[in-house]
């Protein structure tokens, strides 16, 4: 553990554990704890599962795919984003350039 961390204590499927936490990162690590609970207990509730091991690895298999997904959208969607202003500067300078044009003339 870090001279910059603490322990904190997080309850996940049933069992508390003791995790060193950064300064200023308390809430998001309760925050994730929650909701990796939330997520371990769908899967344990679901009843195709058994056992926590098993739990814990389909469920981080299930929150990776979440957040592989996410940044694949994410990407696409910056992409657009970026086509779309160079469109818009290029448009832009087409106007500029036809304004200049005009003034000289």
């Amino acid at each position: 553990m870090s001279v910059d961390s603490k322990p904190i204590n997080v309850h996940i499927l049933d069992k508390e554990y003791l995790v060193a936490c950064p300064d200023g990162e308390r809430d998001a690590l309760l925050d994730a704890a929650r909701h990796l609970d939330k997520a371990m207990r769908g899967v344990r509730d679901g009843g195709r599962v058994i056992g926590s091991e098993r739990i814990a690895v389909i469920t981080a298999l299930n929150i990776t795919h979440e957040l592989l997904q996410n940044r694949r959208e994410s990407d696409q969607l910056s992409r657009t984003v970026d086509d779309g202003v160079k469109r818009m500067v290029e448009k832009i300078e087409l106007v500029m350039q036809d304004d200049n044009g005009l003034q000289k003339g």
